[in-house]
């Protein structure tokens, strides 16, 4: 029997602002954004996502966000790839994570770290979300994540073919109430 694959969609944490005299490749996690990754990474690690590897953009804060990941033990290396970066295509790259000449064969879990809107949308479109909704179809917040999962090997198109198992914001990873929620207890919507 096949065994299931998964991945975990893992947004990078919070960087510098944006800015004229600022390299967008080159922004870095904030001292605040490296230390909530790194406790959301060890949540992760303690409700047991691990994952066999981390491929992660290129770019300075995702790949910071894939190192915090290495080092809280989610995953035990990591690979970047360009595919990841803003406004590339994933697709080709999952093709062939998913596919029978996988680079690893027996794999279980990757972790992807990315940026929006590029993630939310391959989260969508694999989850079968029509081309022209999947931009606002589901969001991922900064150092939020989102598991998908393939039962079986996908056959043909990857769109459509997964399961959305997990969409979590970092505030309910972290027990943290809602800047807009006037309760203490995390909302379900």
């Amino acid at each position: 029997m096949p065994r299931k694959r998964e991945l975990l969609l893992l947004r990078h944490g919070i960087a510098e602002e944006r800015g004229p005299d600022i390299d967008d490749a080159q922004r870095s996690l904030t001292a605040e954004g490296r230390e909530r990754s790194r406790q959301l990474l060890q949540r992760l690690t303690e409700l047991d996502l691990g994952c066999d590897l981390v491929l992660s953009s290129p770019l300075v804060r995702a790949r910071q966000t894939a190192e915090l990941a290495v080092a809280a033990g989610l995953a035990p290396e990591l690979e970047l790839a360009a595919a990841l970066a803003p406004l590339a295509d994933p697709l080709p790259l999952l093709e062939r994570w998913l596919g029978p000449l996988s680079p690893r064969s027996g794999w279980q879990r990757l972790a992807l770290v990315g940026h929006e809107p590029d993630l939310s949308t391959l989260a969508a479109l694999l989850i079968g979300v029509p081309m022209g909704q999947a931009p606002e179809a589901l969001q991922l917040k900064k150092a939020g994540v989102a598991l998908l999962q393939w039962s079986q090997p996908p056959q043909g198109s990857l769109m459509g073919s997964a399961r959305l198992t997990l969409l979590l914001p970092p505030r309910l990873l972290l027990g943290r109430r809602s800047i807009d929620s006037p309760s203490a207890a995390p909302s379900c919507g």
